[in-house]
């Protein structure tokens, strides 16, 4: 390979420096750095090609792409230039500089307390799913009999996983999110005649999407009966007709309302000569003991509904999807319906759900069923190790919340790592960001949310931003 040489004169040395392309590193130059931004020191800034021969960004060039490295590269050696770091830290800084992950997307400890957290992603996957997920990236069987070598059901066992969790569904399908399944339904069942929804359940869910203009979307009417606080079976009853697509139940899964209230079942909806449509939403689908009042799928399926609609990234902890459970007659038609196509879930979702519905319990189980006597130990068994570093922390009680539109009003009761509140910004900036909340002018820090496999990262974190916070 042809060495360059550096010209000399302090112009030339400039414009040398400019390009990145200084001359190799003489052995007797080791250690005889000047000041920052002299020349020499200049000179000895490493050039980008022996740089991507260091068998550490070497190896991150195949973790992330070229782009990536070289211009965290580039930075590296503009600080260099610029006198704020040592040519001999160049390779070490470009590879502080990197990203975590070739996705902008970057990975976080949730110590909201909030077990499903929009903003977050809502329900963490399991191991169990990840490593299907990871599976399926390549080439699968995902639509191919490999018996016969023919075209089979796309997903056939991800959907037999499903069934067999709902045993009183008739059949099953999965689309790409909850809101999919319910245009899915309206779409098939009812364009161009008449959804029965009551007044009070006219929900606004997340980002400012509302239920009434999802569902006019489809070509659908809607027909609101009852008032705000009570609606009764006789209200519904009485505006049924051959133009009714369907009834609609909808669980209020992000508000509750109290006092003076009244609504009908889903058993007293099923005996009105129409398909009852039950959205749940947090996608529980048998009844869970710590939440008694959130509806679930058998439930509501055997209470009478013929489809029932939820999301799987909720209380069901798996990936983000639609899930539609109800009678054979009624799922068929909609997953023949020609906007399935459009909304049908890739293959990694299906390995994840199949890994969520057969494996071990997901994380956000685990979170659900933590008792508050183990939490306060963790709590204590922190914060006493991060006092002995100097560290203003102490363990508190806490209460979580199950979050994601799921459970409205149920508490979690726990423990919580307290800090001073110019913690919180810098543990979300931190190299392994942390998201906690505020509460009286303090950080907290809920265990509920992390699972206890992260408690030494978040300690470390805790450390990592303790000169920020306390500058």
């Amino acid at each position: 390979m042809e060495q360059r040489v550096a010209p000399r004169g302090p112009g030339a040395a400039a414009g040398a420096a400019g390009t990145g392309s200084g001359g190799p590193v003489r052995r007797e130059d080791a250690g005889n750095a000047r000041a920052p931004g002299d020349t020499d020191a200049r000179r000895r800034i490493p050039r980008t090609d022996l740089l991507l021969r260091d068998p550490r960004l070497s190896a991150a060039v195949d973790r992330l792409g070229a782009d990536v490295v070289k211009a965290a590269v580039r930075q590296a050696q503009q600080r260099a230039r610029e006198g704020s770091i040592a040519p001999e830290e160049v390779a070490r800084t470009a590879l502080a500089g990197l990203p975590v992950a070739a996705s902008g997307l970057r990975p976080v400890i949730n110590a909201t307390g909030v077990l499903l957290h929009t903003n977050l992603g809502r329900a963490p996957l399991s191991d169990a799913a990840r490593q299907a997920v990871q599976e399926a990236a390549g080439p699968t069987d995902v639509e191919l009999d490999l018996a016969t070598g023919v075209r089979a059901r796309r997903g056939r066992s991800a959907l037999a996983a499903l069934q067999d969790r709902v045993p009183s569904a008739g059949a099953v399908h999965v689309v790409n999110n909850g809101a999919a399944a319910l245009v899915l339904a309206a779409t098939a069942l009812a364009a161009g005649k008449e959804i029965v929804v009551s007044r009070g359940e006219m929900v606004e869910i997340g980002d400012g999407f509302r239920l009434p203009d999802l569902l006019v979307s489809t070509g659908a009417r809607l027909r609101e009966v009852g008032t705000t606080n009570r609606t009764t079976a006789a209200d519904y009853a009485a505006v049924i007709g051959p133009g009714t697509g369907f009834v609609l139940k909808v669980h209020p899964s992000n508000f509750r309302i109290t006092g003076f209230t009244r609504s009908a079942g889903v058993t007293e909806l099923a005996g009105l000569g129409v398909p009852v449509v039950a959205d749940i939403g947090s996608g529980l689908l048998a009844p869970h003991p710590a939440l008694p009042e959130e509806p679930d799928a058998d439930t509501q399926l055997r209470a009478g509904a013929a489809l029932v609609t939820a999301s799987g990234d909720k209380l069901l902890g798996g990936p983000q999807c639609g899930l539609l459970l109800g009678d054979e007659d009624v799922v068929r038609t909609l997953a023949r319906h020609p906007l399935a196509r459009a909304l049908r879930v890739d293959k990694l979702t299906l390995a994840a759900l199949e890994a969520t519905l057969t494996g071990p319990p997901t994380p956000t189980a685990r979170a659900l069923t933590a008792g508050p006597a183990g939490l306060r130990a963790r709590a204590d068994r922190l914060a006493d190790t991060l006092r002995a570093d100097g560290i203003d922390v102490r363990a508190v009680e806490s209460t979580a919340t199950v979050g994601g539109g799921g459970a409205p009003g149920v508490t979690l009761d726990g423990a919580a790592l307290s800090l001073p509140e110019p913690y919180a910004a810098a543990l979300r900036t931190g190299r392994v960001p942390v998201v906690g909340r505020l509460e009286a002018a303090r950080c907290l820090l809920d265990l509920r949310s992390v699972p206890p496999e992260d408690d030494e990262r978040l300690a470390e974190a805790v450390r990592a931003a303790r000169p920020t916070a306390e500058r």
